[in-house]
């Protein structure tokens, strides 16, 4: 059955989604078919106008609340991009009736727990309705995810085999946490206080990974120092959703990184006293700071444009050391964020047939892998690069 439309962007009245509406109107326009979706026809109409975006992109209002409203969305599109979060308090509706529409789905989503409840309630549906549901877009976790596939392709068509054991390391990083993200973070650790179990969701490295237990992995939770790599290392917050998304995302390419796989995450202070120094701060304070933006709220756009992130990843294979990074242009949360969601969808609408994938509760590496990095390079800013091999 056709589609009105190849992309609808639901939440587009919001921070994030406006932004993900601008890109694809900048860089797309009326190439795509595509079309604004939120709560309020008024407020559509408003922001449609404040961007120049042509009267010709569609509006269409639809509430989590009214699920009828996310159906007909959903019967409408070849995929939905979603930006409206927490998504534990406002997801699963969209969930359901994609799944049930056959409609493939992105998001924003760090929020491990809720994803728990995703992949039970919804996988095989969407493997049988042809949906494919693919979590965690932005920030977390493309970068990572796709760094180390990446990494690993590269390790196997070196060596034979993948490693064993990869280290991701956030080099350099300009730019804030989402909203979005801070607002995820709290509502779960609301949750937890109700459900205890969540906890033992949130330690688990293997919580994405039904019937599957790896290798004991890094916790990641103390400073060390890498004198390989001459520096100290510090916690990194966003290394509790990627971790369990690169391990979710190795199962799903069955075990292409190998069953023993081990994966952390951490981030790069400095060497010597001071560097040591920086890392305990990091690892004793709050890294969300004593004022968090609130979903709906963000940096300007000169803040956007002049924020970046390098990640370092390093591969032990048996000729020794391999490492490659994954730099963005933009600042994380929200420049780098909007273009990387909306890459991810335009891959599964043009690139990846379905026949490729089928259905499923994927993760971007098994859903897009190959084509999303080259659409990522080609038109949203990143850049893969192999550093030594």
């Amino acid at each position: 059955m056709s589609k009105d439309f190849d992309v609808v962007v639901y939440g587009a009245t919001g921070f994030t989604g406006r932004l993900v509406a601008e890109y694809l109107d900048n860089e797309y326009g009326s190439d795509l078919k595509w079309a604004m979706a939120g709560r309020s026809l008024d407020k559509l109409k408003s922001v449609r106008d404040e961007m120049g975006v042509s009267d010709a992109v569609e509006l269409i209002v639809a509430n989590s609340d009214k699920p009828e409203t996310l159906a007909d969305m959903a019967s409408r599109t070849k995929v939905v991009i979603t930006t409206v979060g927490p998504y534990q308090l406002y997801g699963e509706p969209l969930v359901k009736a994609c799944v049930e529409a056959g409609t493939d789905y992105v998001d924003l989503c760090g929020e491990p727990a809720w994803m728990v409840d995703i992949i039970d309630r919804y996988d095989a549906a969407a493997k049988k309705s042809g949906a494919r549901i693919v979590l965690s877009c932005g920030f977390d976790s493309i970068p990572f995810d796709l760094g180390v596939y990446f990494l690993q392709q590269h390790a196997i068509k070196k060596t034979g085999k993948p490693s064993p054991k990869v280290r991701g390391r956030v080099r350099k990083m300009k730019g804030t946490f989402s909203g979005g993200t801070a607002a995820s973070f709290m509502e779960t650790m609301k949750r937890a206080q109700k459900q205890p179990e969540i906890l033992n969701w949130l330690k688990d490295p293997f919580a994405l990974t039904p019937n599957f237990e790896g290798p004991k992995q890094p916790h990641g939770a103390k400073p060390i120092h890498e004198d390989d790599l001459g520096s100290w290392s510090a916690p990194f917050i966003m290394a509790s959703i990627n971790t369990k998304n690169v391990h979710r995302s190795n199962a799903l390419l069955g075990h292409k990184y190998g069953e023993d796989f081990v994966y952390d995450e951490m981030m790069f202070t400095s060497p010597g006293e001071q560097g040591e120094q920086i890392a305990q701060g990091i690892a004793k304070g709050n890294a969300f700071g004593d004022n968090p933006p609130k979903p709906g709220e963000g940096p300007s756009k000169q803040e956007r444009e002049t924020g970046f992130y390098d990640v370092l990843f390093i591969a032990e294979t048996d000729s020794g050391k391999m490492m490659a990074s994954v730099k963005g242009d933009k600042d994380p949360g929200y420049g780098s964020t909007s273009k990387m969601i909306s890459e991810a969808a335009l891959a599964l609408v043009k690139d990846v047939p379905h026949s490729q994938t089928g259905g499923g509760v994927y993760t971007s590496a098994p859903a897009m892998g190959d084509a999303l990095i080259k659409r990522l390079q080609e038109h949203a800013g990143l850049t893969f690069a192999m550093e030594s091999s």
